[in-house]
């Protein structure tokens, strides 16, 4: 591997963070089947809030209906570099960026109609351009009135979701030992009821009023995933995808439940992992290490199976009737969970995919915005455009309230509106 290629790879999965956590979770006994889930879309809503990283139930699913595969684009603005996903609740969306000439993060609230600025945020923070042009890396989380933004140079802030004033923060690295790493924490937060979770090399979980440390788990090394809540055993856990490999933690005070090795060359985890009632689905793609489907027990957690067949490096992957669709290094596949591939396709680099109502939003590493069916036989595209021109996309597209959200690591965020009879509507 050349050096270029070696430093795009790592990148790749290290930027994770800022999506922290690609493959998502299904807290039953067994994912939904076809008809379970033709059913939930007709009971699902027309339209949804995506208050955080991977939408409303960490997914990488949205439950909107009926919206229109072609749409159009309505606003494009700057908003810094990085690869910060927005949230979006109502008419309101949170997204940050890095300001290079200022020095400084900037929290920004938009009007999701007009992309007009309701208000800012600035930090001062050092770039940490670390075999990519740097920026910020986490997505803002907006529970209740507050909304949470993790900087990767440690600093974790509640701001007031209606001004953006700061009414708490934690300096990690002051006041908790936590070390930076020379990537940054990229991790975003996980908001349950009154209690905000991090993966920072620890798991931490801190009062959400407050920000004051709850309980602190050992350090398991550089950590770049977001944490998944799961139930188990009447437990509420939480699966941490760290340096070490796979752990359970029980949410209430940190105490591991188990842990399974997986590692590689450079402690590199990033995806998420995907809950699928007593299983759970892995993946990293630096050092071609693969995938694993995990069976937690009373004895631990225990493979069913491993391959080389997914390997998530800058997204994971989400879950649609017991396949799982996501992007093994630079091509875009589809596997069942028996871990066998139904289908590849080339030509979009190593980008990022969602799923609502049916249809895969996939936007490419080049800036290509492709809309197909979800289907186990075939890559199906129904709509194709180029959204971007310059910059990589590595961040997870946003759809709520029928208007998609993509960005470019440059800074340019794109509001494209797919609801139907666009022209009629507010």
């Amino acid at each position: 591997m050349t050096s270029a290629a070696l430093n795009r790879s790592l990148v790749g999965i290290l930027i994770l963070s800022l999506f922290a956590a690609g493959c998502r979770t299904t807290s039953t006994d067994e994912s939904p089947s076809g008809e379970a889930t033709a059913a939930m879309r007709e009971a699902a809503p027309a339209t949804s809030d995506w208050p955080h990283w991977r939408g409303p139930d960490r997914t990488g699913r949205s439950p909107e209906r009926g919206w229109s595969s072609e749409g159009q684009e309505v606003w494009r603005r700057s908003v810094g570099l990085g690869y910060s996903s927005p949230s979006v609740r109502g008419d309101r969306l949170w997204i940050q960026g890095h300001d290079v000439e200022g020095a400084q993060d900037v929290l920004y609230c938009l009007d999701t109609t007009t992309g007009d600025e309701v208000w800012r945020s600035e930090h001062p923070a050092k770039n940490l351009p670390n075999m990519h042009e740097g920026g910020t890396l986490t997505t803002p989380i907006v529970a209740g009135d507050r909304v949470f933004v993790l900087c990767r140079l440690g600093t974790l802030r509640a701001h007031d979701v209606s001004t953006g004033e700061v009414v708490w923060e934690r300096d990690f690295e002051a006041d908790l030992g936590v070390s930076i790493g020379p990537f940054g924490l990229p991790s975003s937060p996980l908001v349950l009821s009154d209690t905000l979770y991090v993966n920072a090399g620890p798991t931490l979980a801190l009062d959400a009023a407050n920000g004051e440390t709850r309980w602190q788990t050992e350090d398991y090394g550089y950590s770049y995933g977001t944490p998944e809540p799961f139930r188990w055993q009447d437990r509420d856990c939480l699966a941490v995808f760290n340096a070490k490999g796979l752990t359970v933690l029980d949410r209430s005070d940190g105490e591991e439940i188990a842990l399974h090795p997986w590692t590689s060359e450079y402690n590199v985890n990033s995806a998420s992992p995907i809950v699928i009632g007593d299983r759970i689905f892995i993946s990293t793609g630096y050092n071609e290490v693969g995938c694993a489907l995990l069976r937690l027990t009373d004895s631990g957690l225990e493979p069913i199976w491993s391959n080389k067949k997914m390997r998530s490096k800058m997204n994971g992957c989400v879950l649609v009737d017991d396949h799982l669709y996501g992007f093994d290094a630079a091509i875009l596949k589809c596997l069942d969970l028996d871990g066998e591939a139904r289908w590849i396709e080339r030509g979009l680099g190593t980008g990022t995919v969602i799923e609502s109502d049916g249809r895969l939003i996939v936007l490419g590493e080049e800036g290509e915005l492709v809309v197909a069916q979800v289907s186990t036989e075939a890559f199906e595209p129904l709509t194709r455009v180029k959204v971007f021109e310059e910059g990589v996309c590595w961040t997870t597209p946003v759809l709520a309230h029928g208007r998609l959200y993509l960005r470019s690591n440059k800074g340019e965020l794109v509001c494209r509106d797919h609801r139907h009879a666009v022209s009629s509507l507010p």
